[in-house]
């Protein structure tokens, strides 16, 4: 009876002890992916702050030095609003993490399709009246197969890098020059209020530094969260990350929609996604050539093909009826939800 005794109470300490630890590793797996995920939030926040920092400082030092509204339209605009996804993705791929760089512009470029364009939508309907969008959409266009065909070859090495830079200075200066002879319009920039020159300098670094930060941050999440829940770090870049770096083209949108400005609102979309391919992959092949190994099969095989039909699907809208309405808003908000539900679901069902 003793030497029963003996050997259950082990047992019972044992099986205590076992459920213990598993309740320990539950508890310490909660924790940390509460920490990644605030971290992603906390990068986020940085980012959109950071970006909205950056630009009106820079703005506002760039009248100083007596350029005019249109040059800084042209420049210190369009790579503001592009700032967050250039450091998280060149950041990425610097980190071994090409998945990341190239979901987050893919990603981009279906959000603000789908998700930015549409939101706009819902508030008044996008009308195409300048014949300059037509130019920019073939641009738009010819970006996105240049893209769809490196992703499908499996290498973007660092002279590629060099060619999209400079396919996309040659956009710039081409689109300032007809801005400049009246042919396409352009937003108006609002006059950032700063003290003195100092001022707007000291807010300029720590607008920079705030986004170099959120992109540590957001990159560093988005591995831990990846690693944690077993999908692809591409998906967190394709949905996640994707939509938090396009918050900028949201908040432009959505005040040029206020006065009733669709042509901006679509101009601004097309660019953003012709300065997303040729500006961030070209910068993060520079900094480290992208190859087929470095990003996960799903990218080639389903999500750039996706990036192309809402393209092309866009691009008909805008070239064939001129004018994206609050029920093809609709759809397209009900077709992002489709996918970002769809890839994490995919992904966790077939864990």
């Amino acid at each position: 009876m003793e030497s029963l005794i003996c050997i259950t109470l082990p047992m019972q300490f044992t099986t205590m002890s076992l459920d213990r630890v598993n309740y320990m590793i539950e508890l310490e797996f909660g924790q940390a992916f509460l920490l990644a995920l605030g971290a992603l939030a906390f990068g986020l926040i940085l980012l959109v702050k950071g970006g909205d920092w950056t630009i009106d400082s820079s703005v506002y030092l760039a009248e100083r030095a007596g350029m005019s509204h249109l040059a800084i339209g042209f420049t210190v605009i369009a790579f503001g609003t592009s700032l967050p996804e250039l450091i998280v993705s060149v950041n990425a791929n610097l980190t071994g993490s090409a998945g990341i760089a190239l979901g987050n512009v893919l990603g981009s470029n279906i959000a603000n399709i789908m998700f930015v364009g549409a939101a706009a939508a819902l508030v008044a309907p996008l009308v195409a009246t300048s014949k300059g969008l037509n130019r920019q959409i073939y641009v738009m266009l010819a970006a996105t197969f240049l893209l769809t065909v490196l992703i499908l070859y499996g290498e973007i090495t660092r002279l590629v890098g060099f060619v999209m830079i400079g396919l996309l200075l040659a956009y710039i200066y081409y689109e300032y020059h007809l801005a400049k002879r009246g042919e396409i319009t352009i937003e108006e920039i609002e006059d950032p209020q700063y003290s003195s020159a100092a001022k707007a300098f000291g807010v300029l670094i720590v607008g920079l530094s705030a986004v170099a930060l959120g992109a540590e941050f957001m990159v560093d999440g988005a591995q831990l969260i990846a690693s944690m829940i077993g999908i692809p770090e591409a998906v967190i870049a394709l949905t996640i990350i994707a939509i938090g770096t396009s918050l900028p083209e949201l908040s432009t949108c959505m005040a040029a929609m206020a006065k009733k400005h669709g042509d901006i609102v679509l101009g601004n979309l097309i660019g953003s996604n012709v300065f997303n391919i040729l500006m961030i992959i070209g910068a993060a092949a520079i900094a480290r050539p992208i190859m087929a190994g470095d990003f996960s099969s799903q990218i080639a095989d389903f999500d750039v093909w996706i990036t192309l039909g809402v393209s092309l699907v866009f691009a008909g809208l805008v070239l064939f009826s001129n004018k994206i309405g609050k029920k093809i808003g609709v759809v397209f908000l009900g077709g992002y939800a489709i996918y970002v539900i769809g890839l994490y679901s995919f992904y966790l069902i077939g864990r």
